[in-house]
């Protein structure tokens, strides 16, 4: 790696660190009422809406029959909703709730203002830099896999 490239990703891992600060930060206030495996569900329900049981058990990596405990435990919270599928009745379906969706709205809120409270501290060019640097990035890295963006709840 030449030198370019180790400073280049040097100030990446910085950024990155700095960025996971935030995403802590935002979440911590819904850790008080679910727990993270519950976070990454709601979250996975947020982007792809109603979705089979055994679908979203696989997504998560769990069990199927411990998945379903948890699920009840989310329904009794006042997270989810269970329900047949309208193309099978034999399919069921966990759909977010309001209570849910406000969950992850609030989450996603906290974490844009932690981050427009960092730009604030810059310049109109300077944010306008930040941007353009990590609009190149994104675009460089390709899409993330859901799977890879629920280890950390996202």
């Amino acid at each position: 790696m030449d030198a370019l490239t180790t400073a280049a990703a040097d100030a990446t891992l910085a950024a990155s660190r700095a960025l996971l600060g935030v995403v802590a930060r935002s979440v911590t206030a819904a850790l008080d009422v679910v727990t993270l495996p519950q976070f990454r569900v709601l979250v996975v329900l947020s982007s792809a809406g109603p979705t089979r049981m055994s679908t979203l058990a696989e997504r998560m990596g769990a069990n199927p029959s411990t998945f379903s405990r948890s699920i009840d435990r989310m329904i009794a919270g006042g997270w989810v909703e269970r329900g047949p599928s309208p193309e099978s009745r034999r399919e069921v379906l966990i759909t977010l709730t309001s209570g849910g969706r406000e969950l992850v709205d609030d989450v996603t809120e906290r974490r844009r203002q932690g981050i427009a409270a960092i730009l604030s501290t810059l310049t109109a060019e300077q944010q306008k830099a930040v941007r353009d640097a990590l609009q190149l990035f994104a675009d460089a890295a390709g899409e993330t896999s859901a799977s890879d963006l629920l280890t950390l709840g996202t």
